[in-house]
Protein backbone atom coordinates (compact mmCIF):
# COMPACT_ATOMS: atom_id res chain seq x y z
CA UNK A 1 0.00 0.00 0.00
CA UNK A 2 1.25 3.47 -0.79
CA UNK A 3 2.16 5.37 2.34
CA UNK A 4 -0.20 8.24 3.13
CA UNK A 5 1.24 11.49 4.37
CA UNK A 6 0.49 15.18 4.39
CA UNK A 7 3.77 17.10 4.01
CA UNK A 8 2.26 20.45 4.90
CA UNK A 9 4.53 23.26 6.11
CA UNK A 10 4.87 23.22 9.88
CA UNK A 11 5.38 26.56 11.70
CA UNK A 12 8.70 26.94 13.45
CA UNK A 13 10.67 24.31 11.53
CA UNK A 14 13.18 26.91 10.43
CA UNK A 15 13.86 28.09 13.99
CA UNK A 16 16.87 27.11 16.08
CA UNK A 17 17.21 23.32 16.15
CA UNK A 18 18.58 23.51 19.69
CA UNK A 19 15.28 24.67 21.12
CA UNK A 20 13.10 23.20 23.83
CA UNK A 21 9.73 24.05 25.32
CA UNK A 22 11.65 26.03 27.96
CA UNK A 23 13.72 28.06 25.47
CA UNK A 24 10.57 28.85 23.51
CA UNK A 25 8.98 30.08 26.75
CA UNK A 26 11.88 32.52 27.10
CA UNK A 27 11.32 33.85 23.61
CA UNK A 28 7.59 34.37 24.13
CA UNK A 29 8.26 36.05 27.50
CA UNK A 30 10.31 38.65 25.64
CA UNK A 31 7.63 39.12 22.96
CA UNK A 32 4.39 38.84 24.95
CA UNK A 33 5.64 39.95 28.36
CA UNK A 34 2.68 40.87 30.56
CA UNK A 35 0.02 39.10 28.50
CA UNK A 36 -1.54 36.10 30.26
CA UNK A 37 0.19 32.81 29.44
CA UNK A 38 -1.64 30.29 31.61
CA UNK A 39 -4.85 30.37 33.62
CA UNK A 40 -6.05 27.71 36.05
CA UNK A 41 -9.74 27.75 36.87
CA UNK A 42 -9.89 26.57 40.48
CA UNK A 43 -13.41 25.25 41.17
CA UNK A 44 -12.81 24.19 44.75
CA UNK A 45 -15.44 25.98 46.78
CA UNK A 46 -16.79 28.02 43.87
CA UNK A 47 -19.07 27.02 41.02
CA UNK A 48 -17.67 29.46 38.45
CA UNK A 49 -14.01 28.89 39.25
CA UNK A 50 -11.40 31.24 40.66
CA UNK A 51 -8.90 32.21 37.96
CA UNK A 52 -5.24 31.82 38.93
CA UNK A 53 -3.03 33.36 36.22
CA UNK A 54 0.60 33.81 35.25
CA UNK A 55 1.81 36.16 32.54
CA UNK A 56 4.49 35.02 30.11
CA UNK A 57 7.09 36.98 32.07
CA UNK A 58 5.93 35.63 35.44
CA UNK A 59 5.88 32.07 34.10
CA UNK A 60 9.39 32.47 32.68
CA UNK A 61 10.72 33.85 35.97
CA UNK A 62 9.16 31.07 38.04
CA UNK A 63 10.47 28.41 35.66
CA UNK A 64 13.96 29.88 36.04
CA UNK A 65 13.59 29.70 39.83
CA UNK A 66 12.65 26.01 39.70
CA UNK A 67 15.42 25.28 37.21
CA UNK A 68 18.00 26.96 39.42
CA UNK A 69 16.99 24.94 42.46
CA UNK A 70 16.68 21.71 40.47
CA UNK A 71 20.10 22.03 38.83
CA UNK A 72 21.66 22.25 42.28
CA UNK A 73 20.17 18.87 43.19
CA UNK A 74 20.20 16.78 40.02
CA UNK A 75 22.59 16.54 37.08
CA UNK A 76 21.48 16.89 33.45
CA UNK A 77 19.85 13.69 32.27
CA UNK A 78 18.64 12.65 35.71
CA UNK A 79 14.89 12.32 36.20
CA UNK A 80 12.65 14.88 37.88
CA UNK A 81 9.15 13.59 38.58
CA UNK A 82 6.24 16.02 38.87
CA UNK A 83 3.84 14.88 41.61
CA UNK A 84 1.22 17.60 41.76
CA UNK A 85 -2.39 18.29 40.97
CA UNK A 86 -3.62 20.23 37.93
CA UNK A 87 -2.49 23.83 38.44
CA UNK A 88 -0.22 26.59 37.16
CA UNK A 89 2.40 25.13 39.54
CA UNK A 90 2.35 21.91 37.51
CA UNK A 91 3.26 23.90 34.39
CA UNK A 92 6.03 25.68 36.30
CA UNK A 93 7.44 22.41 37.65
CA UNK A 94 7.43 20.62 34.29
CA UNK A 95 9.07 23.46 32.37
CA UNK A 96 11.53 24.10 35.22
CA UNK A 97 12.80 20.53 34.99
CA UNK A 98 13.26 20.85 31.23
CA UNK A 99 15.07 24.19 31.54
CA UNK A 100 17.49 22.60 34.02
CA UNK A 101 18.34 19.89 31.49
CA UNK A 102 16.65 17.16 33.52
CA UNK A 103 14.37 14.46 32.17
CA UNK A 104 10.90 15.49 33.28
CA UNK A 105 8.45 12.75 34.30
CA UNK A 106 4.89 14.15 34.37
CA UNK A 107 2.93 12.17 36.95
CA UNK A 108 0.27 12.98 39.55
CA UNK A 109 -0.15 13.57 43.27
CA UNK A 110 -0.44 10.49 45.53
CA UNK A 111 -4.05 11.33 46.35
CA UNK A 112 -5.41 10.39 42.92
CA UNK A 113 -7.96 7.67 43.81
CA UNK A 114 -7.14 4.15 42.72
CA UNK A 115 -3.73 4.93 41.24
CA UNK A 116 -1.30 4.45 44.14
CA UNK A 117 -0.01 1.17 42.67
CA UNK A 118 0.61 2.74 39.29
CA UNK A 119 2.44 5.69 40.86
CA UNK A 120 4.68 3.43 42.96
CA UNK A 121 5.52 1.23 39.97
CA UNK A 122 6.28 4.24 37.77
CA UNK A 123 8.59 5.84 40.34
CA UNK A 124 10.42 2.55 40.73
CA UNK A 125 10.81 2.35 36.96
CA UNK A 126 12.15 5.85 36.32
CA UNK A 127 14.10 6.26 39.63
CA UNK A 128 13.88 10.06 39.89
CA UNK A 129 16.62 12.04 41.62
CA UNK A 130 14.13 14.83 42.29
CA UNK A 131 10.40 15.17 42.93
CA UNK A 132 8.70 18.50 42.22
CA UNK A 133 5.43 19.20 44.03
CA UNK A 134 3.59 22.00 45.89
CA UNK A 135 3.30 23.08 49.51
CA UNK A 136 -0.26 21.79 49.63
CA UNK A 137 0.82 18.30 48.57
CA UNK A 138 4.33 17.97 49.97
CA UNK A 139 3.20 16.21 53.17
CA UNK A 140 1.31 13.56 51.21
CA UNK A 141 4.23 13.19 48.79
CA UNK A 142 6.74 12.69 51.60
CA UNK A 143 4.45 10.16 53.28
CA UNK A 144 4.07 8.24 50.02
CA UNK A 145 7.79 8.26 49.26
CA UNK A 146 8.57 7.08 52.79
CA UNK A 147 7.00 3.74 51.90
CA UNK A 148 9.18 3.37 48.81
CA UNK A 149 12.86 2.63 48.33
CA UNK A 150 15.51 5.30 48.89
CA UNK A 151 14.15 8.56 48.28
CA UNK A 152 14.61 11.45 45.91
CA UNK A 153 14.86 15.05 47.05
CA UNK A 154 11.46 16.77 47.28
CA UNK A 155 10.94 20.43 46.37
CA UNK A 156 7.76 22.52 46.61
CA UNK A 157 7.90 24.77 43.56
CA UNK A 158 5.56 27.39 45.04
CA UNK A 159 7.78 27.94 48.09
CA UNK A 160 11.02 28.97 46.38
CA UNK A 161 12.60 32.41 46.63
CA UNK A 162 13.04 34.05 43.20
CA UNK A 163 16.31 33.22 41.48
CA UNK A 164 18.50 35.67 39.60
CA UNK A 165 18.23 35.58 35.81
CA UNK A 166 20.87 33.48 34.08
CA UNK A 167 21.71 31.98 30.71
CA UNK A 168 20.78 28.35 30.28
CA UNK A 169 22.56 26.13 27.77
CA UNK A 170 20.65 25.18 24.64
CA UNK A 171 19.74 21.50 24.72
CA UNK A 172 20.89 18.81 22.34
CA UNK A 173 17.78 18.21 20.20
CA UNK A 174 18.24 14.47 20.62
CA UNK A 175 18.53 14.66 24.41
CA UNK A 176 15.57 13.29 26.34
CA UNK A 177 12.98 15.93 27.24
CA UNK A 178 10.56 13.78 29.22
CA UNK A 179 9.18 10.30 29.79
CA UNK A 180 5.51 9.88 28.92
CA UNK A 181 4.13 6.96 30.88
CA UNK A 182 1.23 5.18 29.26
CA UNK A 183 -1.97 4.36 31.14
CA UNK A 184 -1.49 0.60 30.97
CA UNK A 185 -1.08 -2.00 33.69
CA UNK A 186 0.20 -0.75 37.04
CA UNK A 187 2.40 -3.83 37.23
CA UNK A 188 4.32 -2.92 34.11
CA UNK A 189 4.57 0.84 33.52
CA UNK A 190 6.04 1.84 30.17
CA UNK A 191 7.68 5.24 29.82
CA UNK A 192 7.97 6.50 26.24
CA UNK A 193 11.31 8.27 25.74
CA UNK A 194 10.66 11.59 23.98
CA UNK A 195 13.43 13.89 22.86
CA UNK A 196 13.25 17.65 22.41
CA UNK A 197 13.15 17.03 18.66
CA UNK A 198 10.17 14.65 19.03
CA UNK A 199 8.22 17.02 21.25
CA UNK A 200 8.73 20.16 19.20
CA UNK A 201 7.98 18.31 15.97
CA UNK A 202 4.64 17.05 17.28
CA UNK A 203 3.70 20.34 18.92
CA UNK A 204 4.36 22.09 15.62
CA UNK A 205 2.35 19.45 13.76
CA UNK A 206 -0.53 20.07 16.18
CA UNK A 207 -0.30 23.83 15.70
CA UNK A 208 -0.53 23.35 11.95
CA UNK A 209 -3.41 20.88 12.16
CA UNK A 210 -5.57 22.95 14.48
CA UNK A 211 -5.02 26.42 13.06
CA UNK A 212 -2.96 27.99 15.85
CA UNK A 213 -2.29 31.74 15.74
CA UNK A 214 -0.47 33.56 18.52
CA UNK A 215 -2.68 36.10 20.33
CA UNK A 216 -5.71 34.84 18.35
CA UNK A 217 -6.19 31.26 19.47
CA UNK A 218 -5.93 29.69 22.91
CA UNK A 219 -6.20 26.19 24.35
CA UNK A 220 -8.80 25.12 26.91
CA UNK A 221 -8.30 21.79 28.63
CA UNK A 222 -9.47 19.66 31.54
CA UNK A 223 -7.36 16.70 30.39
CA UNK A 224 -4.75 15.67 33.00
CA UNK A 225 -1.35 17.21 32.35
CA UNK A 226 0.28 13.83 32.92
CA UNK A 227 -1.56 12.41 29.88
CA UNK A 228 -0.02 12.75 26.42
CA UNK A 229 -2.83 14.85 24.92
CA UNK A 230 -3.28 16.92 28.07
CA UNK A 231 0.43 17.76 28.13
CA UNK A 232 0.74 18.79 24.48
CA UNK A 233 -2.57 20.68 24.50
CA UNK A 234 -1.98 22.38 27.83
CA UNK A 235 1.78 23.07 27.63
CA UNK A 236 3.47 21.89 24.42
CA UNK A 237 1.40 23.60 21.72
CA UNK A 238 1.06 26.86 23.73
CA UNK A 239 4.85 27.08 24.12
CA UNK A 240 5.38 26.49 20.39
CA UNK A 241 2.52 28.68 19.16
CA UNK A 242 2.62 31.47 21.73
CA UNK A 243 -0.92 30.72 22.85
CA UNK A 244 -2.61 31.34 26.16
CA UNK A 245 -3.60 28.13 27.96
CA UNK A 246 -6.68 27.69 30.16
CA UNK A 247 -6.67 24.66 32.48
CA UNK A 248 -9.11 23.06 34.87
CA UNK A 249 -9.13 19.89 36.94
CA UNK A 250 -10.66 16.74 35.39
CA UNK A 251 -12.86 16.34 38.46
CA UNK A 252 -14.27 19.83 37.93
CA UNK A 253 -15.38 18.74 34.46
CA UNK A 254 -16.86 15.46 35.66
CA UNK A 255 -18.77 17.23 38.45
CA UNK A 256 -20.23 19.81 36.09
CA UNK A 257 -19.39 19.49 32.37
CA UNK A 258 -20.84 22.92 31.63
CA UNK A 259 -17.70 24.37 33.23
CA UNK A 260 -15.65 23.23 30.24
CA UNK A 261 -18.12 24.73 27.78
CA UNK A 262 -18.27 28.01 29.69
CA UNK A 263 -14.48 28.20 29.56
CA UNK A 264 -14.68 27.65 25.79
CA UNK A 265 -17.24 30.44 25.55
CA UNK A 266 -15.02 32.81 27.49
CA UNK A 267 -11.98 32.06 25.32
CA UNK A 268 -12.41 33.36 21.75
CA UNK A 269 -10.52 31.21 19.28
CA UNK A 270 -10.53 28.21 21.62
CA UNK A 271 -8.93 24.87 20.72
CA UNK A 272 -9.76 21.94 22.94
CA UNK A 273 -9.82 18.14 23.05
CA UNK A 274 -11.62 15.34 24.85
CA UNK A 275 -12.25 11.61 24.49
CA UNK A 276 -15.47 10.54 22.82
CA UNK A 277 -17.35 9.86 26.07
CA UNK A 278 -16.94 13.48 27.18
CA UNK A 279 -18.97 14.84 24.28
CA UNK A 280 -21.87 12.50 25.03
CA UNK A 281 -21.53 13.35 28.72
CA UNK A 282 -21.92 17.06 27.96
CA UNK A 283 -24.93 16.49 25.74
CA UNK A 284 -26.75 14.53 28.45
CA UNK A 285 -25.70 16.52 31.53
CA UNK A 286 -25.72 20.20 30.51
CA UNK A 287 -29.13 21.73 31.27
CA UNK A 288 -31.10 24.17 29.16
CA UNK A 289 -30.50 26.83 31.80
CA UNK A 290 -26.74 26.29 31.55
CA UNK A 291 -26.88 26.46 27.76
CA UNK A 292 -28.22 30.00 27.99
CA UNK A 293 -24.76 31.13 29.14
CA UNK A 294 -22.87 29.47 26.27
CA UNK A 295 -21.51 31.13 23.14
CA UNK A 296 -19.66 28.50 21.11
CA UNK A 297 -19.58 30.14 17.69
CA UNK A 298 -15.97 31.27 18.17
CA UNK A 299 -14.56 27.81 18.93
CA UNK A 300 -11.85 26.92 16.39
CA UNK A 301 -11.33 23.17 16.94
CA UNK A 302 -12.81 20.50 19.18
CA UNK A 303 -10.64 17.41 18.92
CA UNK A 304 -12.27 14.02 19.45
CA UNK A 305 -9.74 11.26 20.00
CA UNK A 306 -8.10 8.67 22.28
CA UNK A 307 -10.95 6.16 21.92
CA UNK A 308 -13.33 5.16 19.09
CA UNK A 309 -15.18 8.18 17.72
CA UNK A 310 -18.84 7.24 17.48
CA UNK A 311 -21.11 8.90 14.89
CA UNK A 312 -24.02 8.89 17.35
CA UNK A 313 -21.95 10.84 19.87
CA UNK A 314 -20.96 13.48 17.33
CA UNK A 315 -24.61 13.92 16.29
CA UNK A 316 -25.81 14.08 19.89
CA UNK A 317 -23.26 16.74 20.84
CA UNK A 318 -23.83 18.87 17.75
CA UNK A 319 -27.61 18.73 18.13
CA UNK A 320 -27.41 19.62 21.81
CA UNK A 321 -25.29 22.74 21.29
CA UNK A 322 -26.27 23.99 17.84
CA UNK A 323 -28.46 26.57 19.60
CA UNK A 324 -25.30 27.84 21.34
CA UNK A 325 -23.64 28.61 18.01
CA UNK A 326 -21.58 25.41 17.72
CA UNK A 327 -20.50 24.82 14.12
CA UNK A 328 -20.31 21.14 13.01
CA UNK A 329 -17.04 21.66 11.15
CA UNK A 330 -15.08 22.50 14.33
CA UNK A 331 -15.48 18.88 15.50
CA UNK A 332 -12.15 17.28 14.45
CA UNK A 333 -11.72 13.52 14.62
CA UNK A 334 -8.16 12.57 15.50
CA UNK A 335 -5.87 9.58 16.03
CA UNK A 336 -2.70 9.44 18.10
CA UNK A 337 -0.72 7.67 20.80
CA UNK A 338 1.99 8.41 23.36
CA UNK A 339 4.64 6.56 21.37
CA UNK A 340 4.26 9.21 18.64
CA UNK A 341 4.27 11.99 21.30
CA UNK A 342 0.51 12.22 20.75
CA UNK A 343 -0.89 13.39 17.39
CA UNK A 344 -0.74 11.23 14.25
CA UNK A 345 -3.68 12.19 12.03
CA UNK A 346 -6.70 14.49 12.02
CA UNK A 347 -9.75 15.08 9.87
CA UNK A 348 -9.75 18.04 7.49
CA UNK A 349 -10.48 21.51 8.80
CA UNK A 350 -13.60 23.33 7.70
CA UNK A 351 -15.88 20.34 7.19
CA UNK A 352 -17.34 17.51 9.26
CA UNK A 353 -15.29 14.32 9.48
CA UNK A 354 -16.26 11.74 6.87
CA UNK A 355 -18.39 8.79 7.98
CA UNK A 356 -18.51 5.49 6.07
CA UNK A 357 -20.60 2.40 6.80
CA UNK A 358 -18.71 -0.84 6.12
CA UNK A 359 -20.02 -4.39 5.91
CA UNK A 360 -19.49 -5.75 9.44
CA UNK A 361 -18.61 -9.34 8.47
CA UNK A 362 -16.20 -8.27 5.75
CA UNK A 363 -14.57 -5.74 8.09
CA UNK A 364 -14.06 -8.49 10.68
CA UNK A 365 -12.50 -10.60 7.92
CA UNK A 366 -10.05 -7.79 7.14
CA UNK A 367 -11.65 -5.91 4.23
CA UNK A 368 -13.34 -2.49 4.26
CA UNK A 369 -16.29 -2.63 1.89
CA UNK A 370 -19.02 0.05 1.98
CA UNK A 371 -22.50 -1.25 2.67
CA UNK A 372 -26.01 0.01 3.39
CA UNK A 373 -25.76 -1.26 6.98
CA UNK A 374 -23.02 -2.50 9.26
CA UNK A 375 -20.25 -0.72 11.17
CA UNK A 376 -20.14 3.05 10.66
CA UNK A 377 -16.65 4.43 11.20
CA UNK A 378 -15.54 8.04 11.45
CA UNK A 379 -12.46 9.07 9.49
CA UNK A 380 -9.42 10.19 11.44
CA UNK A 381 -8.27 12.06 8.36
CA UNK A 382 -4.68 12.27 7.20
CA UNK A 383 -1.34 12.46 8.98
CA UNK A 384 0.25 15.86 9.52
CA UNK A 385 3.97 16.06 8.79
CA UNK A 386 4.46 12.30 9.16
CA UNK A 387 3.74 8.99 7.42
CA UNK A 388 1.18 6.24 8.03
CA UNK A 389 1.00 2.78 6.47
CA UNK A 390 -1.18 -0.29 7.08
CA UNK A 391 0.86 -3.47 7.55
CA UNK A 392 0.36 -7.14 8.24
CA UNK A 393 0.93 -7.30 12.02
CA UNK A 394 2.92 -10.53 11.74
CA UNK A 395 5.04 -10.08 8.61
CA UNK A 396 5.15 -6.28 8.51
CA UNK A 397 4.39 -6.28 4.80
CA UNK A 398 2.33 -3.38 3.48
CA UNK A 399 -1.31 -4.13 2.75
CA UNK A 400 -3.40 -2.83 -0.09
CA UNK A 401 -5.77 0.09 0.28
CA UNK A 402 -9.01 -1.20 1.80
CA UNK A 403 -7.34 -4.00 3.75
CA UNK A 404 -7.40 -3.94 7.56
CA UNK A 405 -4.06 -4.26 9.33
CA UNK A 406 -1.82 -2.71 11.95
CA UNK A 407 -1.36 1.05 11.79
CA UNK A 408 2.33 1.93 11.55
CA UNK A 409 3.70 5.45 11.88
CA UNK A 410 6.93 7.15 10.86
CA UNK A 411 8.13 10.69 11.44
CA UNK A 412 10.22 13.03 13.61
CA UNK A 413 7.60 12.90 16.38
CA UNK A 414 8.01 9.16 17.04
CA UNK A 415 9.78 8.48 20.35
CA UNK A 416 13.04 6.59 20.81
CA UNK A 417 11.57 3.63 22.69
CA UNK A 418 10.53 2.62 26.19
CA UNK A 419 12.63 3.66 29.16
CA UNK A 420 14.91 0.88 30.36
CA UNK A 421 13.53 -1.90 28.19
CA UNK A 422 14.02 -3.56 24.82
CA UNK A 423 11.77 -1.72 22.38
CA UNK A 424 12.87 -3.32 19.11
CA UNK A 425 9.54 -5.07 18.64
CA UNK A 426 7.73 -1.71 18.59
CA UNK A 427 10.09 1.04 17.41
CA UNK A 428 12.27 1.34 14.31
CA UNK A 429 10.77 -1.54 12.34
CA UNK A 430 11.74 -2.04 8.68
CA UNK A 431 11.61 -0.93 5.97
CA UNK A 432 13.84 2.04 6.84
CA UNK A 433 13.26 5.39 5.18
CA UNK A 434 16.04 5.84 2.58
CA UNK A 435 16.32 9.58 3.31
CA UNK A 436 16.17 9.65 7.11
CA UNK A 437 17.03 6.07 8.07
CA UNK A 438 13.95 6.03 10.30
CA UNK A 439 11.92 2.87 10.74
CA UNK A 440 8.27 2.39 11.61
CA UNK A 441 6.39 2.46 14.90
CA UNK A 442 4.08 -0.53 15.40
CA UNK A 443 1.10 1.05 17.15
CA UNK A 444 -0.84 -2.09 18.10
CA UNK A 445 -3.91 -0.43 16.60
CA UNK A 446 -5.92 -1.82 13.71
CA UNK A 447 -7.04 0.37 10.87
CA UNK A 448 -7.61 0.78 7.17
CA UNK A 449 -6.89 3.44 4.57
CA UNK A 450 -10.01 4.05 2.50
CA UNK A 451 -10.07 6.72 -0.21
CA UNK A 452 -6.87 8.20 1.20
CA UNK A 453 -8.14 8.62 4.78
CA UNK A 454 -7.36 6.64 7.92
CA UNK A 455 -10.13 4.75 9.69
CA UNK A 456 -9.29 3.13 13.04
CA UNK A 457 -11.09 -0.17 13.60
CA UNK A 458 -9.79 -1.23 17.02
CA UNK A 459 -6.80 -2.53 18.97
CA UNK A 460 -5.01 -5.78 18.27
CA UNK A 461 -4.99 -6.76 21.94
CA UNK A 462 -8.70 -5.90 22.35
CA UNK A 463 -9.88 -7.91 19.36
CA UNK A 464 -12.26 -10.67 20.45
CA UNK A 465 -11.72 -13.86 18.44
CA UNK A 466 -14.33 -16.55 19.07
CA UNK A 467 -14.72 -19.67 16.93
CA UNK A 468 -12.33 -18.21 14.37
CA UNK A 469 -14.31 -14.99 13.88
CA UNK A 470 -13.08 -11.50 14.70
CA UNK A 471 -15.31 -9.19 16.71
CA UNK A 472 -14.55 -5.55 17.45
CA UNK A 473 -15.45 -4.84 21.09
CA UNK A 474 -16.78 -1.34 20.40
CA UNK A 475 -19.43 -2.79 18.08
CA UNK A 476 -20.67 -5.16 20.77
CA UNK A 477 -20.51 -2.42 23.42
CA UNK A 478 -22.68 -0.18 21.26
CA UNK A 479 -25.31 -2.94 20.99
CA UNK A 480 -25.21 -3.52 24.75
CA UNK A 481 -25.62 0.18 25.56
CA UNK A 482 -28.75 0.45 23.45
CA UNK A 483 -30.65 -1.33 26.25
CA UNK A 484 -32.49 1.10 28.54
CA UNK A 485 -31.27 -0.75 31.62
CA UNK A 486 -27.60 -0.10 30.81
CA UNK A 487 -25.87 3.12 31.78
CA UNK A 488 -24.56 4.94 28.67
CA UNK A 489 -20.82 4.61 28.00
CA UNK A 490 -20.30 2.01 30.71
CA UNK A 491 -19.85 -1.28 28.83
CA UNK A 492 -16.54 -3.07 28.36
CA UNK A 493 -16.18 -6.18 26.22
CA UNK A 494 -13.09 -8.35 26.50
CA UNK A 495 -11.94 -11.89 25.83
CA UNK A 496 -10.82 -14.54 28.30
CA UNK A 497 -9.33 -17.99 27.81
CA UNK A 498 -11.48 -21.03 28.66
CA UNK A 499 -11.09 -24.78 28.27
CA UNK A 500 -13.07 -24.46 25.03
CA UNK A 501 -10.99 -21.57 23.65
CA UNK A 502 -11.43 -17.80 23.75
CA UNK A 503 -14.77 -16.47 25.04
CA UNK A 504 -16.40 -13.04 25.28
CA UNK A 505 -17.34 -11.28 28.53
CA UNK A 506 -19.14 -7.97 28.97
CA UNK A 507 -19.02 -5.85 32.11
CA UNK A 508 -21.46 -2.96 32.38
CA UNK A 509 -23.16 -0.60 34.79
CA UNK A 510 -26.87 -0.63 35.44
CA UNK A 511 -28.57 2.62 34.47
CA UNK A 512 -29.10 5.03 37.33
CA UNK A 513 -32.54 4.71 38.94
CA UNK A 514 -33.27 1.66 36.80
CA UNK A 515 -35.72 -0.82 38.30
CA UNK A 516 -35.21 -3.41 35.57
CA UNK A 517 -34.62 -6.96 36.79
CA UNK A 518 -30.93 -7.84 36.39
CA UNK A 519 -31.67 -11.33 35.08
CA UNK A 520 -34.03 -9.91 32.45
CA UNK A 521 -31.42 -7.34 31.36
CA UNK A 522 -28.78 -10.05 31.04
CA UNK A 523 -31.10 -12.27 29.00
CA UNK A 524 -32.01 -9.40 26.69
CA UNK A 525 -28.37 -8.49 26.15
CA UNK A 526 -27.40 -12.08 25.35
CA UNK A 527 -30.17 -12.22 22.77
CA UNK A 528 -29.27 -8.87 21.21
CA UNK A 529 -25.58 -9.71 20.88
CA UNK A 530 -26.36 -13.15 19.49
CA UNK A 531 -28.75 -11.71 16.91
CA UNK A 532 -26.62 -8.72 15.95
CA UNK A 533 -23.16 -10.24 16.01
CA UNK A 534 -23.57 -14.03 15.93
CA UNK A 535 -21.70 -14.18 19.24
CA UNK A 536 -22.55 -16.07 22.43
CA UNK A 537 -21.54 -14.14 25.53
CA UNK A 538 -19.71 -16.28 28.07
CA UNK A 539 -20.64 -13.96 30.94
CA UNK A 540 -22.46 -10.68 31.57
CA UNK A 541 -21.40 -8.81 34.71
CA UNK A 542 -23.84 -6.12 35.85
CA UNK A 543 -22.38 -3.59 38.28
CA UNK A 544 -23.65 -0.51 40.07
CA UNK A 545 -23.03 2.92 38.47
CA UNK A 546 -19.38 3.94 38.70
CA UNK A 547 -18.05 0.40 39.29
CA UNK A 548 -16.63 -0.45 35.85
CA UNK A 549 -12.84 0.23 35.93
CA UNK A 550 -11.80 3.44 34.19
CA UNK A 551 -8.63 5.35 33.49
CA UNK A 552 -7.75 8.54 35.37
CA UNK A 553 -9.42 10.61 32.63
CA UNK A 554 -12.70 8.70 32.91
CA UNK A 555 -12.43 6.35 29.93
CA UNK A 556 -13.45 2.70 30.23
CA UNK A 557 -10.35 0.50 30.48
CA UNK A 558 -10.95 -2.91 28.90
CA UNK A 559 -7.55 -4.14 30.08
CA UNK A 560 -8.29 -3.27 33.70
CA UNK A 561 -11.77 -4.75 33.39
CA UNK A 562 -10.32 -8.02 32.16
CA UNK A 563 -7.69 -8.11 34.92
CA UNK A 564 -10.31 -7.35 37.58
CA UNK A 565 -12.61 -10.04 36.19
CA UNK A 566 -9.86 -12.67 36.23
CA UNK A 567 -8.88 -11.65 39.77
CA UNK A 568 -12.49 -12.07 40.91
CA UNK A 569 -12.88 -8.40 41.84
CA UNK A 570 -15.80 -7.77 39.48
CA UNK A 571 -17.62 -10.87 40.73
CA UNK A 572 -17.50 -9.48 44.27
CA UNK A 573 -19.43 -6.39 43.12
CA UNK A 574 -21.81 -8.13 40.73
CA UNK A 575 -25.51 -7.24 41.05
CA UNK A 576 -28.27 -9.81 40.97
Amino acid sequence: METISQPVPVPGETTDDRASLATLLGRWARVLGDEVAVTYLDHRGTADGRAVTLTWRELDERVTTVAARSSGIAAPGERAAVLAGQSVDYVVAFLGAIRAGLVAVPLFAPGLPGHAGRLAATLADCAPRLVLTTTGEIEAVNAFLATESAGPAVVAVDALAPADPREWPSPDPDAVAYLQYTSGSTRSPAGVVLTHRNVLANARQACTAYGVESRTTSTVSWLPLFHDMGLILGIGAPMVGGMASVLMDPLAFLERPSRWLRALSASPGAISAAPNFAYAYCASRVSEAEKSYLELSRVVSLINGSEPVLPATIAKFENAFAECGLRPEVHRSSYGLAEATVLVSVSDAGKPARQVTFDRDRLAAGFAEPAASGSTLVSCGRPVGQRVRIADPVTGEALASGEVGEIRVGGPNVGRGYWGRDSTATFGLPPLDPDTGEGWLATGDLGVVFDGELFVTGRLKDLVVVDGRNHYPQDIEQTVEEHAGVRPHSAAVFAIGTDDGEAAVVALERAKNSEADVAEVVAALRAAVSAGHGLRLHDVVVLAPGEVPRTSSGKISRAHCRASYLDGLLDERRLG
